[in-house]
């Protein structure tokens, strides 16, 4: 069973950092796609950004490109969402998902690509 723990959220200033973490049990995260959504206060879940099991660059919404990055660490079987420069705008609860397969770019950003989730984190950017 797999089995997803994210770690790393809570309330931060306009224009800090923050790294969100997400333990991986059950599946080597080498093996996996890895991937983040948020959603917002009152709004619909969105993909945030991806990381393709082959690794590469970060697949990345437009709203985020530039300041999050996603990247993974096999000693740890660990996940991280880095976010930097973070706006009142990136306030929302932030899930880790993950899947297998090969899905396509496109593909990586919709929810359907993915077979695991965690239960989520609080990010709060105010100041």
């Amino acid at each position: 069973q797999v089995e997803l723990v994210e770690s790393g959220g809570g309330l931060v200033q306009p224009g800090s950092s923050l790294r969100l973490s997400c333990v991986v049990s059950g599946r080597t995260v080498s093996t996996l796609n890895m991937a983040w959504f948020r959603q917002p206060p009152g709004k619909e879940r969105e993909f945030v950004a991806a990381l393709k099991r082959t690794g590469g660059a970060t697949n990345a919404a437009r709203s985020v490109a530039g300041r999050f990055t996603v990247s993974r660490d096999s000693a740890k079987n660990t996940g991280y969402l880095q976010m930097n420069g973070l706006n009142p705008e990136d306030t929302a609860v932030y899930f880790c998902a993950a899947g297998g397969g090969n899905p396509s770019s496109s593909a990586l950003r919709s929810a359907s690509a993915y077979d695991y989730w965690g239960r989520g984190t609080q990010v709060t950017v105010s100041s």
